[in-house]
């Protein structure tokens, strides 16, 4: 029982696998879910524009 407490422990305060490959995947996450994100409130961004260009 100890081996595998020793085991899970071991796992948990493993450091060594952040690397630069992962940040890059994390980084190209984040860039399509902004775009997804920008791509959504483009179109009514431009209306309130419009709306708020032809009220002045």
């Amino acid at each position: 029982m100890q081996t595998i407490q020793k085991l899970v422990s071991k796992l948990f305060n493993d450091e060594a696998g952040v690397t630069a490959m992962e940040y890059g995947m994390i980084a190209a996450a984040t860039i399509v879910a902004i775009a997804g994100f920008m791509s959504t409130i483009s179109g009514k961004l431009s209306s309130i524009f419009s709306t708020v260009n032809s009220s002045l």
